[in-house]
């Protein structure tokens, strides 16, 4: 069975405590022995010396202690803060008026001897200095004194992916769904891992260093636990924020002590996650270029460097931003195979789901193929979490089973947000349902848009209704006549409130920017205005793994780009007035579902198509032409 790292159970004090307690001995030690030289009587006085002259003149002194350059006199009446003593330091020469002066005053005279310190006494802060310095070096180098305490500053620098240790279960191939490309890239590693002498025959030399990218949740973790329990091998894992500390070299300590370990037990796995944490591209930090990111970065180039053909370990590492990587992990000899895993598919998520229900209670009648088709998007974690949403619902209805309805409300909650519960006036509801029939009407009358699935003017997370559309296909490409008709579906809502109410509202924000969005991609990065052609007018760009937009610095001019504006607006304007058309043509349809989903909220296919055209037969939900999509986007105020 292969062997998976796990952190440590702790044993015995913390790394702090260890560290913390020598400290209070030594103080413990320092008060023990300053009380040794104090008194239970308040201190002398100080007193300036020709004070204690006048005192002794008035007679106000009964006895006095020469010291070798002091004075100390014991008062015949204590003072107002209750001392009964004074003291004053002596001049250097000795005053031949002071005896007498005693002498006459009757007061009793008592000489100490001087005394020299020990030479003990006068060392031992020194000794105490240097003792703690050789504990807190041997604690650094990893050994320990004073009883053998587990750990040290040697196991803080090392970190906790110095050792692997042996799971419960061994992860295999098999429950990694949906990414069949990214297993046969990573497969060959698995022969290599278990025979390098075969390979190394001929000469070959498998990668030491495969990156993996994907989006958050695509199973790129999963995948190399995977890989090691193919193998049967040792498998290190960290993440690469673990390198990352206040001081400077504990980084790139952890890095050599885990690769020297990865070497003793080869064939062996290294995987680091998260590795843009600290494989950012140098020269950007406020150290100068000698940070501890960069330090440790550096340390883990030298170590892919330093593999010999001999030495069978395999690093993995994975990544959502490959974009930020320095250049020199890429090269070839260091992470020069690069494997992606992507968003799955209608197959895939099928696939996903078959292997996360094994253990499900479902109902006999749940359809998984509805449930993957109704789920584009969305990657392993969140199918994996949707029916974990799922399951915590039927248990909250006391429910021995999971149901498609259980499923749905799962699914509601995901993309759109908890139900809210909100006292929404009756004529703002009556514009919820304009606006959202709206929507249903111009999809549901276009053949090129996708496939209604529901409509709803229940307020969830931040929407206060929505229209679900869902693909029949997973489209790979977008042709132009699909996208305009996103258009007037996006605009519909608004179209539907100006017609039947006489006014807009802000609840097409949302709306309107999407719309924007899509019709400047058509024109600036898609080429499908007549009159600005084919041409690259992009300002931003999108993120391969993440969805969101990089700025792009500008390389045309500002007359071009008030061109593409003009462009964009009038694609808007065709849009909005196709919708305006489209609900004056069906005016009373619409109306009718107006009134059904005030009174009834939420509509599915059937609901709606008894309403806007109950005589005609409709294409139902669920109907496969090919192959799967990028989810088309849902229609919410």
């Amino acid at each position: 069975m292969g062997n998976h790292i796990a952190p440590p159970e702790p044993k015995g004090p913390s790394t702090l405590g260890r560290l913390l307690w020598p400290l209070v001995v030594g103080f413990a030690v320092f008060a023990l022995l300053s009380s040794q030289f104090q008194t239970g009587e308040p201190a002398p006085r100080a007193v300036a010396y020709s004070e204690i002259k006048s005192l002794i003149r008035k007679g106000d002194i009964t006895e006095a202690t020469l010291e070798a350059n002091a004075i100390v006199a014991v008062l015949r009446n204590p003072a107002e803060d209750g001392r009964a003593q004074v003291r004053a330091v002596t001049p250097q020469q000795p005053d031949p008026e002071l005896l007498p002066l005693l002498e006459q005053a009757g007061v009793t005279i008592t000489a100490k001897e001087p005394q020299n310190p020990s030479l003990l006494w006068s060392f031992l802060p020194w000794v105490l200095i240097l003792a703690f310095y050789f504990w807190l070096s041997r604690r650094m180098a990893g050994g320990s004194i004073s009883g053998g305490l587990p750990g040290g500053i040697g196991d803080f620098l090392g970190g906790r992916s110095s050792k692997p240790a042996h799971p419960a279960r061994k992860v295999t191939f098999a429950e990694v769904a949906g990414q069949d490309e990214a297993k046969r890239e990573v497969s060959e590693l698995v022969e290599f891992l278990r025979d390098p002498d075969r390979f190394q025959k001929v000469g070959a030399t498998v990668p030491h260093g495969v990156l993996l990218m994907g989006p958050p949740g695509t199973g790129k973790t999963l995948l190399a636990r995977a890989l090691a329990g193919e193998a049967d091998v040792p498998f290190f894992s960290t993440s690469g924020s673990e390198f990352i500390e206040v001081f400077v070299g504990v980084g790139a300590g952890r890095v050599r002590k885990m690769f020297e370990e990865a070497r003793k037990q080869a064939p062996a796995i290294i995987f680091i996650d998260e590795l843009d944490s600290i494989g950012r591209i140098r020269g950007t930090g406020l150290g100068g270029g000698n940070d501890e990111r960069e330090q440790t970065l550096n340390q883990i180039l030298a170590e892919l460097d330093g593999f010999t053909a001999r030495e069978a370990v395999v690093v993995l590492a994975a990544t959502n931003r490959p974009d930020v990587l320095d250049p020199a992990l890429l090269r070839p000899g260091r992470f020069d195979r690069h494997v992606t895993l992507s968003l799955p598919d209608k197959v895939a998520r099928r696939a996903i789901l078959d292997v996360h229900v094994k253990n499900l209670p479902l109902r006999h009648d749940v359809d998984l193929d509805k449930v993957a088709a109704g789920t584009p998007g969305f990657s392993g974690a969140d199918l994996k979490n949707l029916l974990n949403e799922a399951a915590i619902t039927a248990a909250r209805r006391s429910g021995a089973e999971i149901t498609l309805v259980d499923l749905d409300d799962a699914r509601d909650k995901m993309m759109m947000g908890t139900v809210r519960t909100l006292a929404i006036q009756p004529d703002e509801k009556h514009r919820l349902a304009v606006h959202e029939s709206g929507h249903t009407a111009a999809a549901f009358y276009n053949p090129e848009a996708d496939p209604l699935y529901k409509v709803t003017i229940i307020p969830r997370g931040r929407s206060l209704g929505s229209t679900h559309m869902l693909p029949e296909n997973e489209r790979h490409t977008l042709p132009e006549a699909y996208l305009r008709v996103q258009l007037v579906t996006l605009l519909a809502g608004r179209a539907a409130e100006k017609r039947l109410i006489g006014s807009v509202s802000s609840g097409a924000d949302d709306d309107i920017r999407r719309a924007t969005t899509l019709a400047r991609s058509m024109v600036a990065r898609w080429g499908m205005d007549p009159e600005i052609g084919p041409i690259d007018l992009r300002e931003s760009d999108d993120h391969p793994f993440l969805g969101q937009q990089i700025a792009q610095p500008r390389t045309f001019a500002d007359e071009t780009a008030a061109r593409v504006d003009q462009a964009v607006i009038s694609l808007l304007k065709a849009a909005d007035k196709k919708a305006a058309e489209l609900i004056d043509d069906h005016i009373d349809q619409v109306k009718l579902l107006v009134a059904r989903l005030e009174a009834e909220e939420t509509l599915d296919f059937e609901g709606i198509k008894s309403c806007l055209e109950p005589n005609e037969t409709i294409r139902p939900f669920g109907k496969t032409r090919t192959v799967g999509t990028p989810p088309a986007p849902e229609k919410s105020r």
